[in-house]
């Protein structure tokens, strides 16, 4: 991916960002786990929301305290 972040990703990109297999990403996105938007015939994901995603994915280190 480039230097420039965009503020809407496409899947595959979202799949390279998670470091998942691109079928798994469209696979997060088609059942709605991910959010996002139909813009024509594309799905975008809305890096925020991406963000927003990946913090709720987040468990608490087990043992720990």
């Amino acid at each position: 991916m480039d230097e420039q972040q965009h503020e809407y990703l496409k899947v595959l990109e979202v799949a390279e960002v998670l470091r998942i297999a691109r079928s798994r990403a469209y696979e997060l996105v088609g059942s709605g786990e991910i959010p996002s938007i139909r813009i024509g015939r594309s799905v975008r994901v809305s890096r925020k929301e991406l963000d927003r995603w990946i913090e709720e994915q987040r468990h608490p280190s087990v043992g720990r305290g």
